[in-house]
């Protein structure tokens, strides 16, 4: 089962590090780690899904609170929270697949974002479980490159309302 946990820390070098070695030296499966800035530039959000049991998640969330410059660890569940993953896929077509991939493009709400003789690179952004889909459904064509983003995630409502 995967597990997402919300980390908001200070911006400062080495935190992030600290937390990726602390999550690794515990033996945390990782499923992946995505960080970046806030509207406070002083404040990093750092969204980390990792593979295992509730217990695994509580450790880690228990964890991360005892790290020096962690101002905040939540959990998010599937319910509340809102995760999106990016993916950008380059396929190899002839000119017989290029109307079927465009049209499965607009289908999935992907955006073109190159396009060659040879290849054409899709973009899209959404849950992970559709971005599973999309990689499945061109699972029939000859995917060249994939690059895929770790997931962000905010929690819903509350009192950031």
């Amino acid at each position: 089962m995967k597990h997402t946990i919300s980390v908001v820390m200070e911006n400062k070098p080495g935190v992030l590090s600290r937390i990726s070695v602390l999550l690794a030296r515990r033996g945390f499966n990782i499923d992946s780690i995505t960080a970046g800035p806030t509207s406070d530039h002083s404040i990093t959000r750092m969204t980390v899904v990792l593979e295992g049991d509730d217990y695994v998640a509580n450790e880690a969330s228990k964890q991360l609170e005892k790290l020096m410059d962690v101002i905040d660890v939540q959990r998010l569940s599937d319910a509340g929270a809102t995760r999106r993953e990016l993916v950008l896929i380059k396929i190899k077509l002839s000119k017989d697949q290029r109307g079927e991939i465009i049209d499965l493009a607009k289908i999935m709400d992907c955006k073109i974002v190159d396009i060659s003789h040879t290849t054409l690179m899709l973009e899209h952004s959404d849950r992970p479980e559709k971005i599973d889909l999309l990689i499945d459904l061109l699972s029939g064509y000859e995917i060249v490159e994939m690059a895929r983003g770790g997931a962000i995630a905010l929690g819903k409502g509350g009192d950031q309302d």
